[in-house]
C-alpha cells in the first residue's frame, strides 16, 4: 500500500490548482476602495463571455428578484453594485474551477448542489448571526473545497475514505480523518488562501468543524450551522446524506428563534434550484 499525504503534501497540491481569473482577485480587493471605475470593471468581466453569462443568468434569477431584465453586465453592476457582482463572479469562477476526472467515482454535481446549498444557507443565515451577506454566500460555497482537492487530486486514497465511511456509517470528517489523518477544513482553509480571498473567509471554511472556536458572532458559527441545514434539508440529493450534528453550545451563541430557523429554511429552498440551475452544470 503507498504511503498516505500527510497535510504539507497536500498543502503543496494546493499551490499546483489553477488560479481563479484575475478579476476576481480585483474584485475581492477592491473592498472599501474608493474611486473604483464600475465600468472598467465590468468590461474586464465581459471579456470572459462563460463567466458573464452565467453572471448575467444569477443577476437574472430570483437570487436577486430584479424588477426588470438585467441585459449587459454593465447595467448589472450599475444596477447591483459592486458588492452583489463580487459574489456572483466568484461563484461562477469557483464552480468553474474544477472539472470532473475520467473513472473517478466522485459525485461532482452533488457537491456543487451541496456547496451551493449551504452558500444559500448562509446568505440566509447572515443577518440574525450579524454577518455580511455576500461574504457570508462565498465562504458557505467554499467551506468543502477541501474535499474536492483530496477527491482531484487523490482519487485512490479518496476511494478508500467513502469505502470507510459507509461501513462505519461515519460522517466525512471522520472518514477523513481516520483514512489521512486530518479533514477537509484546514486544506480548504490553505486553498482559500492560495486565491486570496479575505482572511475572515479563510479562517471561517478552515474552523467551520471546529465547535470549540465557534461563537457568536462570527462567519465561522455561520457557516458551521449553514451546513448543517444544508445536509439536514437534503438539498445535494444524495441517496446516503447525513446531517451533522450541532452541538448545544453553537445553537445557544446563535441564539435562533423557531421563526427565525423556518424563514431561514424557507429562503434556502427557494433560492437553492435557481442557483444550481446556474452554477452546477
Amino acid at each position: 500500500m503507498a504511503t498516505l499525504p500527510t497535510m504539507e503534501d497536500v498543502a503543496r497540491r494546493v499551490q499546483d490548482l489553477p488560479s481563479l481569473p484575475a478579476v476576481v482577485g480585483e474584485l475581492l480587493a477592491c473592498v472599501g476602495q474608493e474611486g473604483l471605475d464600475l465600468q472598467v470593471l465590468a468590461g474586464k468581466i465581459a471579456l470572459d463571455q462563460s463567466l458573464s453569462a452565467k453572471t448575467l443568468r444569477l443577476a437574472n434569477s430570483s437570487f436577486y428578484g430584479m424588477p426588470s431584465r438585467v441585459t449587459t453586465i454593465q447595467q448589472a453592476v450599475a444596477v447591483l453594485g459592486v458588492h452583489n457582482i463580487r459574489t456572483l463572479v466568484t461563484a461562477c469562477s469557483v464552480t468553474g474551477s474544477f472539472r470532473g476526472m475520467a473513472g473517478s467515482s466522485f459525485d461532482l454535481p452533488a457537491f456543487w448542489r451541496h456547496s451551493v446549498a449551504t452558500a444559500a444557507c448562509a446568505r440566509a443565515l447572515a443577518r440574525p448571526l450579524r454577518q455580511n451577506p455576500d461574504t457570508a454566500f462565498i465562504a458557505g460555497l467554499l467551506h468543502d473545497l477541501g474535499t474536492l482537492v483530496l477527491a482531484t487530486r487523490y482519487p485512490d486514497e479518496y476511494a478508500m475514505l467513502e469505502a470507510h465511511r459507509v461501513q462505519q456509517d461515519c460522517s466525512q470528517s471522520e472518514a477523513e480523518r481516520a483514512i489521512f489523518g486530518f479533514d477537509h477544513a484546514g486544506i480548504g482553509g490553505a486553498l482559500a488562501a492560495r486565491w486570496q480571498f479575505p482572511l475572515q473567509i479563510q479562517r471561517a471554511v478552515a474552523r467551520h468543524h471546529n465547535t470549540e472556536e465557534l461563537e457568536a458572532p462570527s462567519l465561522a458559527l455561520a457557516i458551521h450551522l449553514a451546513n448543517a441545514v444544508a445536509h439536514g434539508l437534503d438539498l445535494a440529493g444524495r441517496e446516503d446524506e447525513q446531517a451533522p450534528p450541532v452541538g448545544w453550545p453553537a445553537w445557544q451563541a446563535a441564539a435562533l428563534s423557531d421563526q427565525v430557523c423556518q424563514e431561514v429554511f424557507a429562503e434556502s429552498e427557494r433560492t437553492f434550484h435557481d442557483l444550481c440551475q446556474i452554477l452546477v452544470n
